[in-house]
C-alpha cells in the first residue's frame, strides 16, 4: 500500500492511496486562505483495513443498491452477496473500494495525477467479465479533483462506478454538515422502499423535502415528517440530474457559511445520490483523533441509478464487450 500526494500550483493537495483508490485528504483554502482537509478519513493507510463506511473509497463494479444481490443478464442469471441487508452494495464484500490498484503517478496539462488500473476477474463478486478499470484522479490548477473513469470487459457486464468521499466543507471533524447550503441541479428523484430500492417512480421534487433546485440548507427539512426521509434516516437518494446528454455538467453546488468554502460538482452521469451521513454514529475515530459524529459529512456520488439492472426504465449500465465505459466527475473548490 502506497500513499501518493497531489499538489497544484495553488497549494491545494491530496493525498490518494491505492488500497481502494482512496482519496485520503484533500487541503483547499477557506476565505481568508487558510487551508483546512475537507474529506472524512484516518491519518493512516492501514486504518483503512478495519471497517469503515467507505471514507473516499473508489466504489465498483456496481456502486450503490441491486435488489435482493441478483439480476438477469442476457437470459442468464447473477447472484451476489447481500452485504446490505437483503440487498447487494457498492460492489459486494470485496469491492473496488478494498483491492490493491496498480498506481502510477502522471504529469498532465491541467496538473499532476495519479493513473490507477485494476483487472476484475471474470466472476469477482458474482459479475460475470473480466473487466479492466482506469481511473485517473488529476488535481487541476483551478483547484479540482478531477476523476476519470474508463473501462473494458470481454464479455457483457454491469457497471456503475463511483467515488464516495465524505465531505465537510468546514473542514473534517469540525461538527456536522446542516448549515452547508446545497444545490441540486435535478428536479425529479428515485424514491425508494424500506430497504432503499428505487421504485421506479422518478418522482417531482416540488414540494418535497428533496427539493434542492434553489440553495437551501441541509438541516431546513432533513426531519419533516416524511416517509422518504423515515427510510433513509435523512437523505440516501438518488437525484436524477437535468442534464440528460452526456456531457459534463454542473450537478450540485455546496457552500460553508462558516468558512466560505464552495464546492461544485460536475459530471457525465444522470444522477446523484445525495447522501448525509445518516449512519455515522461515533464509532470511527478519525484523523487527528476527531471523532466522527452522526451527519459529520456529507456524499455526493455521482452514478447511474440504483438497482438499474433490474429496472428496464432507469439508463442502462450494461456493457457489452464491445464497448468502452466512460464517466467522468470534477469536485471544483473555490472561496467567497
Amino acid at each position: 500500500m502506497d500513499i501518493f500526494t497531489l499538489t497544484n500550483k495553488n497549494g491545494v493537495s491530496t493525498k490518494i492511496t491505492n488500497y481502494g483508490g482512496i482519496v485520503m485528504s484533500l487541503n483547499v483554502p477557506d476565505k481568508t486562505g487558510q487551508f483546512g482537509d475537507v474529506v472524512l478519513g484516518f491519518d493512516t493507510v492501514e486504518a483503512y483495513l478495519k471497517p469503515h463506511p467507505y471514507f473516499g473509497a473508489l466504489i465498483g463494479r456496481y456502486g450503490n443498491r441491486i435488489a435482493n444481490g441478483k439480476f438477469t443478464l442476457e437470459g442468464k442469471d447473477y447472484s451476489l452477496a447481500q452485504n446490505d441487508g437483503p440487498n447487494s452494495l457498492h460492489g459486494g464484500l470485496k469491492g473496488f473500494d478494498k483491492v490493491i490498484w496498480d498506481a502510477k503517478p502522471v504529469d498532465t496539462p491541467d496538473g499532476s495525477a495519479l493513473e490507477l488500473t485494476y483487472l476484475s476477474k471474470d466472476g469477482e463478486e458474482g459479475y460475470p467479465g473480466n473487466l479492466l478499470v482506469k481511473v485517473i484522479y488529476t488535481l487541476t490548477h483551478d483547484d479540482a479533483l478531477r476523476i476519470d473513469y474508463t473501462a473494458t470487459s470481454d464479455e457483457t457486464t454491469v457497471i456503475n462506478l463511483t467515488h464516495h468521499s465524505y465531505f465537510n466543507l468546514a473542514g473534517a471533524g469540525n461538527g456536522d454538515i446542516l448549515d452547508h447550503d446545497v444545490l441540486l441541479n435535478a428536479a425529479r428523484f428515485t424514491p425508494v422502499n424500506e430497504t432503499l430500492i428505487p421504485t421506479g417512480e422518478l418522482r417531482p421534487v416540488s414540494g418535497t423535502p428533496f427539493d434542492f433546485t434553489q440553495p437551501a440548507k441541509i438541516g431546513l427539512r432533513i426531519n419533516q415528517d416524511d416517509q422518504q426521509l423515515k427510510f433513509g434516516l435523512g437523505y440516501d437518494h438518488n437525484w436524477v440530474l437535468n442534464s440528460a446528454d452526456g456531457g459534463l455538467a454542473l450537478a450540485a453546488h455546496v457552500s460553508e457559511p462558516g468558512s466560505g468554502r464552495i464546492m461544485e460538482v460536475w459530471t457525465t452521469e444522470p444522477g446523484i445520490q445525495f447522501y448525509s451521513g445518516n449512519f455515522l454514529d461515533g464509532s470511527n475515530v478519525g484523523k487527528g483523533g476527531k471523532i466522527y459524529q452522526h451527519r459529520y459529512g456529507f456524499c455526493l456520488e455521482t452514478q447511474h441509478f440504483p438497482d438499474s439492472p433490474n429496472q428496464p426504465n432507469f439508463p442502462s449500465t450494461v456493457l457489452k464487450a464491445s464497448q468502452t465505459y466512460t464517466s467522468t466527475t470534477v469536485y471544483k473548490f473555490l472561496a467567497a
